[in-house]
C-alpha cells in the first residue's frame, strides 16, 4: 500500500509520542513536588480522603496549640494562688500567735491585726490584678453568673463547669430527698422511775456529765435540783469547745431537753455520758434517747409526748448519735451530700451548693430552681467543634469579701470580716478572745484555694496533659497515613521516568521514520 494522503504510520507515533510525554511530564510534576496526587484526576478516591485527612491535622494541630495556651493560663493562675495561699497561712499564724494572749500585750495583738489587715488587703489586690495577656483571671472574670437563686434555699453556689452548647442557659433544679440532720439525745423533763416523779424539769441528784461533739469534749457537774434552763446555759457556754449545742424542748424545762450537734452532717456527733453512774432514770431521773433509725425530728408543739413516742419505737435508749448528710436530686441527678452540701460532677454540669436548713431539712418541701446565664473559661481542645471536645472550668473570685464564706449566727461571714472596721466585722470578737468565728473562717478559705488549686491542677494534668498526647499521637499517625496516600515513591517515580524518557526517545525516532516512508512513492515516477 502506498498512500500519501493519510500517514497512518506517523499517526500512530504522534499517539504514541502524546501518551509517553504525558507521562513523562507526570513524572517530572511527582518528582518536582514530592506528592504522587497533585491534581483530582491523579487519584479522585485518594484525593478526597487525603484533604479530609488534612483539615483533621489542621484542626489537630490548632488543639494542641490551644492546650498548650490554656496550660499557660492554668499555671499563671496557680502561682497567683500559691500567693493568695500563702498570706491565708500568713493570717493564719497571726491569730495563732494573738490568741496566746497570755504572753502578748493588748499592742502586740494590735499590731497582728494590722499585719492580718495588709494581707487581706493584698488577697484583694493579687485578684484584681492577676492576668494573663489582658484576661483577669481571679476577679470573678471567669465564674459563672447565675440568676434567680432563692437566699431562703441556697446559701452559697460554686460552679465549676456547665455547657451552654445549644443553650442560653442551663437550668439547675434542686430536690431534697433526705434531710440533712444534726445529731441528736434527747432528755426527758419527768423522771418517770421515781415516785412521785420529779417533774419540774430538774435533776434529781449530783450529776456530772462528759459531753463531747466534732470539737472536743467537756465535764460539766451539776447539783441536785439544777433546773434544765441552767443546764442549756452551762452546754451553750461551751460550745466552742464541744461543738454541741442544747436547748429545751418546745413546752419548756418539763417537756425535757435535747443536746444537739453545732453542724448538720454525718461527721458531727454528739455524746453525753453520765460519769460515775448508770445512764438511766432509776436514781436520778437521767435518761437519754435519740430518734430511732436516725429519723427526722419534729417537736411537738403541745410538748414532747415522751411515752406515745417511746412505745411507738421512735425513741431508743442512747448515749451518741450522728448527723446525716443531706441527699439531693440535681437535674435529677443523685447528687453527694456532705452535711448541708451537696455536689455534682458531671460532664454538662458540675457545681457545688451549700443548702440553707429550709431546704435541706425539709425533703416534702418545693425543689429551688435557679439558671447559669453565662460565664465560665472555655477551652476548645479537640479538632471539632462540638460539646465532647470542649471543656468549661470556672474559676471564682479570691477577693476577701468572696472568699471564706462560712455561716455563723444566721450571717454569712467571708475573710473580708477580719478586718478592722468592716460591715459585719468579727475582729471585735477576736479582740475580746474569740477565735472561734474566725478560725472557721480562715479554715475555709484556706480549704477553697486548696480545692480551686487542686482543681486547677487536676484539669492541667488529666485533661489538659492526656489531650495533648492523645492528639500528638493522632497527628503522628494521621500524618503518616496522609504520606502513604499522597507522597511520591520517588524510587517507583524515577523508574518511571527512565521507561517515559526512553519511551519519548524512541517515539521521536519512530515518527521520524514514518515520515520518511511517505517519501517511498518518489521512486514510482521514476
Amino acid at each position: 500500500m502506498a498512500r500519501i494522503n493519510t500517514n497512518v504510520s506517523s499517526i500512530v507515533a504522534q499517539a504514541n509520542l502524546r501518551r509517553s510525554s504525558s507521562e513523562l511530564d507526570l513524572r517530572l510534576q511527582r518528582l518536582s513536588t514530592g506528592l504522587r496526587i497533585n491534581r483530582g484526576k491523579d487519584d479522585p478516591a485518594g484525593m478526597i480522603i487525603s484533604e479530609r485527612i488534612t483539615t483533621d491535622l489542621a484542626g489537630m494541630e490548632q488543639g494542641i496549640k490551644n492546650g498548650d495556651r490554656a496550660a499557660s493560663v492554668i499555671a499563671t493562675t496557680e502561682a497567683a494562688l500559691t500567693e493568695v495561699a500563702d498570706l491565708l497561712n500568713t493570717i493564719k499564724a497571726l491569730m495563732v500567735e494573738a490568741a496566746n494572749t497570755g504572753a502578748n500585750s493588748p499592742a502586740e495583738r494590735d499590731a497582728n491585726q494590722l499585719q492580718i489587715d495588709s494581707a487581706i488587703q493584698s488577697i484583694t489586690r493579687i485578684s484584681n490584678t492577676a492576668s494573663f495577656g489582658g484576661l483577669k483571671l481571679l476577679n470573678g472574670n471567669l465564674d459563672y453568673v447565675t440568676s434567680g437563686i432563692a437566699n431562703s434555699a441556697i446559701t452559697k453556689a460554686k460552679i465549676f463547669s456547665a455547657s451552654f452548647i445549644n443553650n442560653q442557659a442551663v437550668q439547675v433544679e434542686v430536690d431534697t430527698v433526705a434531710s440533712a440532720q444534726t445529731a441528736g439525745l434527747f432528755l426527758n423533763g419527768l423522771a418517770p422511775g421515781l415516785n412521785p416523779p420529779y417533774g419540774n424539769g430538774a435533776l434529781q441528784s449530783t450529776t456530772t456529765i462528759r459531753i463531747e461533739g466534732s470539737r472536743g469534749v467537756q465535764e460539766l457537774t451539776f447539783t441536785s435540783g439544777t433546773t434544765y434552763a441552767d443546764i442549756v446555759a452551762a452546754v451553750n457556754s461551751r460550745t466552742a469547745l464541744t461543738g454541741v449545742t442544747a436547748q429545751l424542748l418546745t413546752n419548756g424545762a418539763g417537756s425535757g431537753l435535747v443536746f444537739r450537734s453545732e453542724k448538720y452532717g454525718s461527721n458531727e456527733f454528739v455524746s453525753v455520758d453520765r460519769v460515775g453512774g448508770p445512764p438511766d432514770a432509776s436514781d436520778s431521773g437521767w435518761q437519754l434517747y435519740k430518734i430511732a433509725n436516725n429519723g427526722q425530728w419534729i417537736d411537738d408543739s403541745a410538748g414532747f409526748n415522751w411515752a406515745a413516742r417511746i412505745s411507738a419505737g421512735n425513741l431508743v435508749a442512747a448515749t451518741r448519735d450522728t448527723g446525716q448528710d443531706v441527699r439531693a436530686l440535681v437535674n435529677g441527678t443523685l447528687a453527694t451530700g456532705r452535711g448541708l452540701t451537696v455536689s455534682v460532677n458531671g460532664t454538662s454540669l458540675s457545681l457545688e451548693l451549700d443548702l440553707h436548713t429550709d431546704l435541706a431539712t425539709r425533703p416534702n418541701a418545693a425543689p429551688t430552681i435557679f439558671n447559669i446565664t453565662e460565664g465560665g473559661s472555655l477551652f476548645q481542645l479537640g479538632p471539632q467543634i462540638n460539646a465532647l471536645q470542649q471543656v468549661s472550668i470556672g474559676v471564682g473570685s479570691v477577693a476577701a469579701e468572696k472568699l471564706g464564706g462560712t455561716l455563723s449566727s444566721g450571717t454569712v461571714h467571708f475573710l473580708s470580716s477580719l478586718m478592722k472596721g468592716q460591715p459585719n466585722s468579727i475582729e471585735e470578737n477576736i479582740r475580746n478572745g474569740d477565735f472561734t468565728s474566725a478560725s472557721d473562717i480562715l479554715d475555709t478559705a484556706i480549704d477553697e484555694v486548696s480545692k480551686l488549686r487542686g482543681r486547677l491542677g487536676a484539669f492541667e494534668r488529666n485533661v489538659l496533659e492526656t489531650n495533648s498526647r492523645s492528639l500528638q499521637a493522632a497527628f503522628e499517625n494521621l500524618t503518616a497515613s496522609q504520606s502513604q496516600i499522597r507522597d511520591a515513591d520517588f524510587a517507583l517515580e524515577t523508574s518511571q521516568l527512565t521507561r517515559a524518557q526512553i519511551l519519548q526517545q524512541s517515539g521521536m525516532t519512530i515518527l521520524g521514520l514514518a515520515n520518511q516512508q511517505s517519501q517511498s512513492v518518489l521512486q514510482l515516477l521514476g
